[in-house]
């Protein structure tokens, strides 16, 4: 009797529980007025050919570009889809991502898919994390991003000297050869990151002169970080596309990606345990207080070093990736608007004085350079530095709007289900920025107050802490360039924006011609 009792809830649980859940959910949206959004069909069984799709267009790094034109052809804002039997929800609405980043944050947080998929490389920090340990990382990192540790702006001249180093000028004509300027900026970020974060810079710069050999341990080569860290960056992305199957992911090459990544962490976090024992006696014994250092600070809080590494691991991703795109897209941008570059050049030069001769380029004048501002606010709207994102439900919940056939009633959302936003295809709706949404016009933000349309640095609780951080770097670096360069051109203008694209965006190469100003 037992066995059958037995056999009897176990038939109850795998066939009878998800048509009890269907019914449920059914008369939960009906309560709720919603209406279900579009749905995208595929061609293959469980949304296969869905995934073949993206991993083309990866293959041609045209990925946000491609969701671009899923969205073209759904000819909606928000649709439904299912891969591997589970729904989704995909959504370029501001309304709908106000509700998931803010007015109802607490129904939505960061998918299990995403924590699984970035496990092997990063582990568990602040950009997977949810509840008290999420809260307990950004209150850890907070004070790291303070307008005194922002504005201190006297080491970044240093990284970018480094930088012009591998940009030679013709004595005779000032024209350097062609130069790939995307490189250049993950090895500034990287520096200035490491530096900002930890307390000292990998130098990677200087390692990559000509010629160049590594005073380190040969186990930490800063010279091969750049390389694992962006080739395992682009296999999580690959890992997060493969949704609930991301385990299939998991190629050697990756495995050794993340060995070396770690490799790095874990020198940083061996280095500063030793450090923190002597600065606690010298602290103790009066000596002069130092700079604020993340992870010393971090430290206090914990010394497990795995835990140490993956919040380093964390913030170095935010710190370096996301601002090397920034500078990398602005000057992909203005090297095929010359006007443009004139403009900015007229204005920083007015602003701040010539390279030689800078005139006091601080955090707080940076900011009042309102044409500077404006070139970094349009390069993020056209090319956000998180263009897709994601979130899971909490609890049973909706989204304010995208159902029924007109597209404005609520959408009903189960519990566990997850909603992709698209901030990149958002950002460049005609609907929402007129015919010139494709086009780069920093000029528009002369007139124009952005709302939940544009989403550079995310949105609600969750907002990036380091936005200003990004900027002030960004604009301090292209301040720089601007002063030295007056004329800059695209090696080849009419080449279509391929996308660097892993968990941030950046642009593939940014090959350029620089010219030297006479008197700079």
């Amino acid at each position: 009797m037992l066995a059958i009792i037995i056999g009897a809830l176990a038939l109850f649980f795998l066939l009878l529980r998800p048509l009890y859940n269907y019914f449920r959910h059914r008369a939960n949206a009906r309560r709720l007025n919603c209406r279900p959004p579009h749905t995208k069909h595929y061609k293959w069984p469980f949304g296969i050919d869905g995934i073949r799709r993206l991993e083309q267009a990866d293959k041609r790094d045209m990925v946000c570009d491609e969701f671009f034109t899923i969205y073209k052809e759904e000819g909606a804002a928000t649709f439904q889809h299912w891969l591997f039997g589970q729904r989704q929800i995909m959504t370029a609405e501001p309304r709908n991502v106000q509700a998931i980043l803010a007015t109802q944050f607490s129904d939505f947080e960061i998918p299990v898919i995403r924590q699984n998929s970035f496990w092997p490389m990063l582990g568990q920090g602040i950009f997977t994390a949810n509840g008290q340990i999420w809260s307990h990382s950004r209150a850890i990192l907070r004070p790291q991003f303070t307008r005194q540790q922002v504005s201190d702006l006297e080491l970044e001249e240093k990284h970018v000297q480094q930088l012009l180093m591998h940009i030679k000028p013709d004595p005779a004509t000032g024209w350097a050869q062609p130069t790939n300027l995307g490189p250049l900026f993950f090895r500034l970020t990287i520096d200035s990151a490491t530096e900002f974060l930890f307390g000292q810079s990998v130098e990677s710069q200087l390692q990559a002169l000509p010629g160049a050999m590594s005073e380190t341990n040969p186990a930490h080569n800063w010279r091969n970080l750049a390389h694992h860290f962006d080739d395992g960056t682009n296999h999580l992305a690959k890992r997060a596309r493969f949704s609930d199957l991301y385990w299939l992911h998991n190629p050697a090459e990756f495995r050794k990606d993340c060995e070396e990544v770690h490799r790095f962490a874990d020198h940083f976090v061996q280095q500063a345990l030793e450090r923190t024992i002597a600065e606690e006696k010298a602290e103790a014994a009066g000596a002069e207080k130092k700079r604020y250092v993340f992870l010393h600070e971090l430290i206090k809080e914990t010394k497990d070093p795995i835990e140490l590494r993956c919040q380093l691991l964390h913030i170095l991703l935010a710190g370096r990736d996301t601002t090397a795109g920034l500078l990398g897209w602005t000057f992909f941008l203005l090297s095929r608007h010359p006007a443009i570059y004139q403009k900015l050049r007229e204005t920083i030069l007015e602003t701040f004085g010539p390279y030689d001769s800078p005139r006091d380029i601080t955090f707080e004048r940076l900011k009042a350079c309102t044409y500077l501002q404006h070139v970094l606010q349009e390069t993020l709207r056209l090319y956000p530095s998180v263009p897709l994102n994601s979130r899971m439900a909490t609890k049973d919940t909706t989204l304010p709007t995208g159902g029924g056939p007109d597209g404005t009633s609520p959408i009903y959302v189960a519990k566990g289900e997850q909603v992709g936003y698209a901030v990149y295809v958002m950002q460049r709706r005609k609907d929402i920025w007129g015919p010139d949404a494709d086009q780069f016009v920093p000029e528009r933000w002369a007139t124009r107050k952005a709302g939940w349309e544009y989403l550079p640095f995310n949105g609600g609780p969750r907002i990036c802490l380091g936005q200003q951080f990004a900027l002030t770097e960004a604009g301090y670096v292209t301040t720089r360039l601007v002063q030295l360069f007056d004329n800059i051109t695209a090696v080849y203008p009419d080449e279509v924006d391929k996308h660097q694209y892993s968990v941030t965006s950046a642009p593939k190469a940014v090959l350029v011609n620089l010219h030297t100003a006479q008197a700079a």
